[in-house]
């Protein structure tokens, strides 16, 4: 089983490396890109006993306290069995 995660800052929190991102862009001759938010990935092979329910459950934990700052980040998980 493998997971993904992604993080992205929530909405309303400033976002200086998108800013930046979106400046090289413009300055590397592109207009088409109104804005630009980064964030993280992550792929994660989850252990083959572990049971789907305890892999999700787990793979949430590990999204919320230690991939993600849940004050100023949100995170999605998908997961591929």
């Amino acid at each position: 089983m493998k997971a993904e995660v992604y993080v992205t800052l929530k909405r309303g929190v400033l976002d200086p490396q998108g800013k930046a991102i979106q400046h090289a862009i413009e300055a590397n001759g592109s207009d088409a890109i109104a804005a630009v938010r980064q964030g993280k990935y992550f792929e994660i092979e989850v252990a083959p006993a572990l049971e789907p329910a305890a892999a999700r459950a787990e793979l949430d934990r590990i999204a919320r306290e230690i991939l993600s700052n849940p004050v100023i980040e949100d995170y999605r998980l998908e997961i591929h069995e």
